[in-house]
């Protein structure tokens, strides 16, 4: 006999942790693939592609868990949602429009246990599944793992259709199709010391030459950095994203789509008065999170609908 209990504490308390683990071979990087020499900011190409799919996921902790079994050691675990959908923009028109939104429902326990959660309507449906870890923080990663692969494969299924992608995050999928991963935030450098410094010299609408990011390992893929936009009084890297592409495409193509990413994406960049994360978190990213948000539901009512739905509940 089983019972779960949702912790009367607020969900997103917690330890902040890096949810993205790097990979192994990152410090493999190959400078040499488009231009051996001295490097010089390239000027992107709009080589006027008509549409463009932006891919993306949030997630949520909709509460912690602590799951009995008899007399055993209580079990910690989360009821997690993710959202994950894409925004098509139709620059002849110009507009964009969600054309994909699946949420998902999921309870995460650990230490291989696991209980079914009791029934609470059919939007508010939660599939369970269990890890081998007791890490608390492990159960997060889980969650976030599963929006990855529900990202990915969102988007290979768009670019396999013949959309030019650009997903949120680092790519996952090493398929040689046009699907570019977006890289908002900076967790490393990857250049070295005597290249890195071309950055601080683009201007927008600029990228540096193609690089590749774990050369000879099992996950390589072609990367660049660009500048979305030029801030007043901002430092070097102010505006500054990275993208990346996979390195089963060839070097052309690669080229093609970092010079078609770095003309076309400062379009849609954000502005500071608008968006906090301007102006590397993309107009139609930013939408399309409000958008997913708002599909997943209001967090404090799918908190206290799991709190009546355990209370005094006894599981078998």
């Amino acid at each position: 006999m089983a019972r779960i209990h949702v912790e009367g504490w607020a969900p997103e308390y917690g330890n902040p942790m890096q949810t993205d683990e790097s990979l192994a071979d990152e410090d493999r990087v190959d400078e040499t693939v488009e231009v051996a020499g001295r490097w010089q900011p390239i000027a992107g190409v709009d080589d006027g592609v008509g549409e463009v799919a932006f891919v993306d996921g949030v997630r949520r902790i909709d509460a912690r868990l602590t799951l009995e079994e008899g007399d055993g050691l209580p079990v910690s675990g989360i009821c997690g949602t993710y959202a994950v959908g894409s925004v098509l923009w139709d620059r002849t028109v110009p507009a964009a429009e969600v054309t994909h939104g699946v949420v998902d429902r999921v309870a995460i326990f650990g230490s291989g246990k696991g209980a079914p959660m009791p029934a609470i309507s059919p939007e508010l449906s939660y599939r369970t599944e269990s890890i081998a870890d007791s890490d608390p923080s492990r159960l997060i990663q889980s969650l976030h793992g599963q929006m990855r692969k529900a990202e990915a494969a969102l988007s290979e299924d768009l670019a396999k259709a013949g959309q030019f992608v650009v997903a949120d995050g680092p790519i996952n999928d090493l398929s040689a199709t046009e699907k570019v991963g977006f890289i908002k935030t900076h967790r490393r450098p990857y250049l070295s010391d005597e290249r890195i410094g071309i950055i601080g010299s683009l201007v927008a609408a600029e990228r540096t030459p193609l690089f590749l990011i774990g050369a000879g390992g099992a996950y390589p893929r072609y990367s660049w950095y660009f500048r979305l936009a030029d801030i007043d009084h901002g430092h070097a890297w102010t505006g500054v994203a990275r993208a990346e592409v996979s390195s089963h495409l060839d070097l052309a193509t690669a080229r093609l789509m970092a010079d078609r990413v770095t003309a076309v994406l400062p379009a849609v960049a954000s502005e500071p008065h608008i968006d906090p994360r301007a102006p590397q978190n993309l107009v139609p990213i930013a939408a399309l999170e409000r958008e997913l948000r708002r599909r997943m539901g209001d967090p404090a009512f799918v908190y206290r609908a799991l709190r009546a739905a355990t209370l005094g509940g006894v599981l078998t």
